[in-house]
C-alpha cells in the first residue's frame, strides 16, 4: 500500500548510538526525553566521520578534540551553524573541489514509481477546495512516515480532533504501536500562540521528519495577524513554519483556494508571500471523485511551485502546472488503501475541470483548431472554456515527429501524426 522511503530524514535512525544537535549537545538512542549525558569521545569511522542520522544535517565539527563531521544525511537541510559563527563568504573553491552537494530531491509520500512529493527540511504547501483531500493526502505521507519509523507530528488547528484524525491514520495502515508512542507520534490541537510556541520549541530536541500544519486559515487567527498582509505572514512563517524546517521535518501546511475565480488560478487566499516562502513544494488537490466510506475517491496533484526542480522534471510538461499524479483511496473494504499514480497525459487539463466532451469536439474539428479565438469562434464558447479546452486538447496529444511530415508537433496517438497532416489526409 505504501513504499517506505529510501534515506534518512527527519529524526536519527535507531540503530544509531548518539547524535548531536545544533548546540553541540550529545544524545543518546532510547532516550525518549531527548535528555544529554555528558559528552563522550566519538571515533570517527574511515571517510564518513561520526554516525550522525539525525536527519538534520547539522554536525557538530569537533568533539573532546576529534573531528566527528559527517556526512550528509539524505534528504537533510543545509548545515545550520549558531548565529554569530558562520563564515562571512560561502566557501565556493572547495565546492568546486569535489565537494558540490547533490541538489535537494523529494523524499516523502511515494508515487508507484518510487517519485517522492515533499522535501524534507522546507517547508510544502498543500492546498485546494474544502473536502478535496487535502488532508487526507498529508495524512497518507505521515502513514508512510511512521510505517518507515520516523517521527510525525500533526498540529490541528482546524480542530478536526484527535478521534478523528488518529482513527483516519489507523484506517490508512498506520501501525498502531506507532501511535501510542509519544516519542514517535504527538498531535496537538493548541489552545492559544504561547500553547503553540511551546510545542514548535519541542521540535528543536524531538526532531519530527514530518510536521503537518492543518491550517494556514487558522493559523494566522491564532497570532492575531492577517491573512492578506506579508509582512505578518512572513512573521508567521519565522515563529512556527520555519522553526519547524529548520528541526529537519518535512513540513506540509495545509491551506485554502480562495472563492474569486479569477484568483484561484494563482493560489492559496490571501497574501503572494505565502508562495515566496516555499522551500519546497507547493501541490494543488483538485477532486475527481468525492472521497466518501464505501467508495473509491480520488484527487488530481498538480505543481503549482517547485522551488528546487526535483518533482517537477518527473511530471509531463503540459501546461503551467504539471500533473504531479492522481490521489487514489479505496474504502470499499475494511479501512482505506491509498496510492498515487504517475501523472498521465491529459491530467492537468482534467485538474483544470475541462470535460472529455470538449476535448473530442475539439479533436472532430477539420480543419483543427488553430488559437482560442478560432475555438470561440466556431465553438460559439466563452473565452476561458475555449482556451482551457485547447490547452487540453494539445496537451492530451504527445510531441514528437509526425509520421508524414517529420516535423516536431503534437501528434495523434494512433496516427502518429500531427493535426496539419491529419487535416490534408481527410481532404484528401
Amino acid at each position: 500500500m505504501t513504499a517506505v522511503p529510501t534515506g534518512f530524514y527527519g529524526h536519527d535512525n535507531p540503530e544509531t548510538e548518539q547524535w548531536v544537535d545544533q548546540d553541540g549537545t550529545v544524545h543518546y538512542a532510547g532516550s525518549s526525553s531527548g535528555t544529554a549525558r555528558e559528552p563522550e569521545p566519538v571515533p570517527a569511522r574511515p571517510g564518513t566521520g561520526s554516525r550522525n542520522h539525525s536527519g538534520t544535517g547539522i554536525p557538530a565539527e569537533t568533539l573532546n578534540g576529534e573531528d566527528v563531521s559527517p556526512e550528509p544525511v539524505p534528504g537533510s537541510p543545509p548545515y545550520i551553524r549558531e548565529p554569530g559563527t558562520a563564515p562571512r563568504y560561502a566557501d565556493v573553491a572547495a565546492l568546486l573541489d569535489g565537494n558540490r552537494p547533490e541538489p535537494p530531491a523529494p523524499v516523502l509520500l511515494r508515487r508507484e514509481d518510487d517519485i517522492a512529493l515533499f522535501y524534507a527540511g522546507q517547508v510544502n504547501l498543500v492546498f485546494g477546495d474544502p473536502e478535496g483531500g487535502k488532508t487526507l493526502l498529508t495524512c497518507a505521507a505521515a502513514v508512510e512516515a511512521l510505517e518507515a519509523g520516523r517521527r510525525v507530528l500533526v498540529i490541528d488547528l482546524d480542530h478536526n480532533g484527535v478521534e478523528a484524525i488518529v482513527f483516519r491514520l489507523l484506517d490508512m495502515g498506520a501501525p498502531e504501536e506507532a501511535l501510542r508512542d509519544p516519542n514517535q507520534f504527538r498531535y496537538v490541537e493548541p489552545e492559544d500562540r504561547a500553547h503553540l510556541a511551546e510545542v514548535v520549541a519541542d521540535t528543536k530536541q524531538w526532531r519530527p521528519a514530518v510536521a503537518v500544519v492543518d491550517s494556514i486559515g487558522e493559523l494566522l487567527p491564532l497570532l492575531g495577524l492577517s491573512s492578506n498582509s506579508p509582512d505578518e505572514f512572513t512573521r508567521a512563517h519565522a515563529n512556527v513554519l520555519k522553526p519547524l524546517a529548520m528541526a529537519g521535518a518535512a513540513v506540509l501546511a495545509i491551506d485554502h483556494l480562495p472563492k474569486n475565480t479569477e484568483t484561484r488560478a494563482s493560489g492559496p487566499t490571501g497574501t503572494v508571500a505565502k508562495r515566496r516562502a516555499i522551500g519546497g513544494v507547493a501541490v494543488r488537490v483538485t477532486i475527481n471523485e468525492p472521497f466518501a466510506p464505501g467508495r473509491t475517491g480520488s484527487a488530481f496533484l498538480t505543481v503549482n511551485k517547485d522551488r528546487h526542480g526535483g518533482l517537477r522534471q518527473h511530471c509531463h510538461s503540459d501546461g503551467r502546472e504539471p500533473a504531479a499524479g492522481l490521489f487514489i483511496v479505496d474504502s470499499r473494504g475494511d479501512g482505506m488503501e491509498w496510492r498515487i499514480r504517475p501523472p498521465q497525459l491529459g491530467d492537468t487539463g482534467k485538474a483544470q475541470g475541462v470535460s472529455d466532451d470538449d476535448v473530442a469536439e475539439l479533436d472532430a474539428l477539420d480543419p483543427p483548431p488553430g488559437s482560442v479565438q478560432d475555438v470561440q469562434t466556431r465553438m460559439k464558447w466563452r473565452r476561458q472554456r475555449a482556451a482551457d479546452a485547447l490547452r487540453a486538447w494539445r496537451n492530451g496529444r504527445p510531441n514528437g515527429a509526425c509520421a508524414e511530415c517529420g516535423r516536431a508537433a503534437p501528434l495523434n496517438l494512433n496516427t502518429r501524426t500531427c493535426a496539419t497532416c491529419e487535416s490534408e489526409t481527410k481532404t484528401a
